[in-house]
Order: structure tokens, then sequence, then C-alpha cells
């Protein structure tokens, strides 16, 4: 877990955690739940840019986490894993809100790509609500505290792992 690692594998976890915080802050803390009670449909901000922010951000902080962890021959299988049960979500969730939303949603899906950012053809204003967006997520960075003290531990304490 070199110098290099926790650089890389922190600017990838910062990267992931801001596209989620503006996804939440845009869309609410709904996103943050399984429930069929969609209010509206977010198309701005973060949402503009990519179908998927919060599932976009998440793979970022794993891939962050395998790097500085040095478990490099996980990140394949992070990216399958992620690609499999993500794809069964989003499947399930396009469904959903075609069935709520229907010609707007299949518009709006048309124009915006599910993963890979790209910049919006036209700009829509919405609200963002950052301070709810930070209150939901103060369990996921002391999630993100334990894991990281647990790899600064395994460094100070010199643990080793099964394959070395």
């Amino acid at each position: 877990m070199g110098a290099t690692k926790w650089g890389v594998g922190f600017v990838l976890i910062v990267l992931g955690e801001a596209i989620r915080l503006a996804g939440v802050a845009a869309a609410g803390t709904v996103t943050r739940r399984r429930s069929r009670t969609v209010q509206r449909l977010v198309t701005y901000g973060i949402f503009a840019w990519m179908r998927n922010p919060l599932y976009v951000g998440n793979f970022l902080i794993w891939i962050g986490f395998t790097v500085i962890s040095g478990v490099l021959w996980f990140l394949p299988v992070a990216a399958l894993l992620f690609a499999v049960e993500y794809t069964l979500i989003v499947r399930y969730e396009e469904g959903v809100l075609e069935s709520i939303f229907g010609a707007e949603y299949l518009a709006y899906k048309a124009a915006t790509p599910r993963w890979v950012p790209r910049p919006p053809s036209r700009r829509e204003a919405g609200e963002h609500h950052w301070g709810e967006a930070w209150r939901s997520e103060i369990s996921t960075f002391l999630q993100y505290a334990v894991i990281t003290g647990l790899f600064i531990a395994k460094q100070k304490l010199g643990w080793k792992s099964a394959d070395g």
C-alpha cells in the first residue's frame, strides 16, 4: 500500500463520492431507498450528464478502495460484479420509471447516457439540497473511515494477507 496507490485510490473515492453527493442533492434522499414512490423525474444537474450517478459513484469508490488495498487482481472481479449487479438493478428501475413517466422518461433515456458521463446538450435548472445530501451520507462517510482505519492499521502493524 504505497503512496501512489493511496493517492490514486483517494482521488477515485473523492470523485465517486462527489458524483454520489451531486446525485443525492438533485434527486433527494429517496434515491437511497428502493421505492416506487417517485415524485418527479430528475433530469438536471448530474442527472443531465448520466442516468445513474449514484451507481457510477459507488463503482469509483469500490475501485478506489481496491487500489488502496493493493489487491489489484480484484479490479476486474469488482468491475464484473458491478456490471452484473447494477445491470439487473437498472433494468428494474428503468422499467419502473418508464411505467410512471412514459414518454418523458423515454426521451430522457434516449438523450442521456446510462454510465459514462457526457456533457448535456442543454442546461436545465433544478434544486439541489446539499445539506440533506451531506446528512444522508454520514453513515457512508463512517464506513469510509472504518475501512481507511483498517488499511492504516494493516500497514502500521504489518499484517500480511494470505498471499504474501
